[in-house]
């Protein structure tokens, strides 16, 4: 299974010289969580998530309006290719603890967003004898490596505080 037989293909981006108020309206809009910045040649440069967003706004005093993309983009930028195996996109998931890929072509463009969401849609229990090309447990894995330090850290803190 390939990445273009999974992601969705029809991604939102922004300019690398927009503001938060702008990235935070797109994201509402489009009603998505990761938002690939471009630059006048519509290369990817950097991502901004949901989370980045909240977090500027959050920590800074400024309106979102004055909040720049530059200043809180994510760089590099962790993505795959849409003719990638579905597999190697999960390790880059796992190894780069990233729920989201945007999907670029060798030029630099955007083609698509890859996220758990997609995968988990379009994996198959395996019921027949034989292996699905994208099992839950593929999934599973991929989830415990994105989760797992995470649900370790609030675990052993819930039980140190009670």
């Amino acid at each position: 299974m390939r990445v273009k037989d999974v992601m969705v293909g029809t991604p939102a981006s922004c300019r690398w010289d927009a503001n938060a108020a702008i990235a935070v309206e797109i994201l509402w809009n489009r009603n998505c969580g990761i938002l690939p910045v471009v630059n006048s040649s519509d290369k990817v440069i950097g991502v901004v998530t949901d989370r980045d967003l909240c977090i500027a706004m959050g920590t800074r005093n400024q309106l979102p309006g004055d909040i720049m993309l530059s200043e809180i983009a994510s760089e590099p930028v962790f993505s795959c290719q849409p003719d990638d195996d579905i597999h190697t996109a999960l390790a880059t998931m796992a190894q780069q603890k990233v729920r989201r890929l945007p999907v670029i072509n060798v030029a630099g463009e955007l083609q698509g967003i890859l996220s758990m969401d997609d995968v988990v849609y379009h994996a198959d229990a395996g019921n027949s004898r034989q292996r699905p090309e994208l099992s839950y447990d593929d999934v599973v894995k991929t989830l415990k490596h994105l989760y797992g330090p995470q649900l370790l850290a609030v675990t052993h803190t819930k039980f140190k505080a009670a």
